[in-house]
């Protein structure tokens, strides 16, 4: 039988969307589901991976786990690994699997596909889709050996399923002595207002058509309305327009909301491959030839300047309940 064990990613102290997601459609394909959570304080988030699904969760609880250690995190996967036996380890694709993920599987000698789009699974066949060349093409990838299969997933592509109250099953894995290699003193962390972008399920990304800082605080108001995140393009970034947190593409975040509202933004190909995952695209441009309109599901050809506010009245007055929580 298919073992399949979920690493859990913390954010902001709690289990992230994208986890929740990997945790639920697991669950649904009648495997055996575990987890694997290092932290500190985190007996809480143990039990809302539970109620998601995972029969068991293995557990470092520690201080010195407050922040990321590569070396220290990678002992307590393989610990978990060894104690579950899984046939399968799923990561989220971010920058915590991206560090861990390839540690992992060179230590267990096994071949990994991170950055997943799409995942088929018969029994102990996986077929993986990932995509290369800026989204230009999606690579099919088998694994040709019958071991531990390694996998990051993009979040966005799985549903999540509903909590269920269930009694935890927790096991307390050992912490590993201070490593000297690196000794963590602090993090610094570049934030930015209002929703996250990776767990938003609305996000509304403006380009250099916004033209200056008082073009990005006019488009605020739809922003602030659809309880969206505030995304850009790189061009945004770059002139100062946009804090580069805020960064959607191939070099930035990778984001797959329900609805995406691309605003000035011309499309060019290393923005939409971050952006390719969308349910739903909305694009608003003044040139009709603009290359994000052959990605958009609805284009209007228009000042934005003019268009931003039809729709923030369009979408205040269509439903009472906020849009963040309608499902396409």
């Amino acid at each position: 039988m298919e073992k399949i064990l979920i690493v859990a990613e913390l954010k902001k102290d709690e289990v992230n969307k994208s986890t929740l997601e990997n945790l639920s459609y697991a669950n649904s394909l009648g495997m055996e589901t575990s987890a694997v959570l290092i932290g500190t304080g985190i007996k809480k988030q143990a039990e809302v991976l539970v109620e998601y699904g995972a029969k068991t969760v293995y557990v470092a609880d520690d201080i010195s786990l407050k922040f990321h250690g590569t070396f220290s995190y990678t002992r307590i996967l393989q610990e978990a690994v060894s104690l579950s036996e899984p046939t399968q380890l799923w990561f989220t694709a971010s920058e915590f699997s991206a560090d861990l993920m390839p540690r992992i599987a060179a230590r267990l000698g096994v071949g990994a596909i991170s950055d997943i789009t799409k995942l088929e699974l018969k029994g102990n066949d996986i077929r993986a889709y990932h995509p290369a060349m800026s989204s230009k093409v999606i690579q099919e990838c088998l694994f040709e050996k019958d071991e531990i299969r390694v996998l990051s997933m993009r979040g966005g592509i799985f549903d999540i399923s509903e909590a269920k109250q269930t009694a935890p099953n927790i096991v307390k894995l050992s912490i590993p002595n201070t490593d000297l290699r690196a000794v963590i003193r602090d993090v610094v962390i570049e934030t930015t207002e209002g929703v996250d972008l990776t767990e938003a399920n609305i996000v509304v990304a403006v380009g250099r058509g916004v033209k200056d800082s008082e073009g990005v605080e006019r488009v605020r108001p739809l922003v602030d309305m659809l309880q969206a995140g505030y995304g850009a393009t790189r061009g945004a970034c770059d002139a100062g327009l946009m804090p580069h947190g805020a960064q959607v593409g191939q070099t930035g975040k990778n984001v797959a909301p329900q609805i995406y509202i691309a605003l000035g933004l011309s499309g060019a190909i290393q923005h939409v491959a971050g952006m390719t995952g969308s349910k739903l695209i909305i694009a608003v441009n003044n040139d009709p030839e603009a290359p994000i309109f052959n990605v958009a599901d609805y284009g209007i050809v228009g000042d934005l300047f003019k268009v931003v506010p039809i729709l923030t009245e369009e979408f205040k007055g269509a439903n009472s309940t906020p849009i963040s929580t309608i499902e396409i």
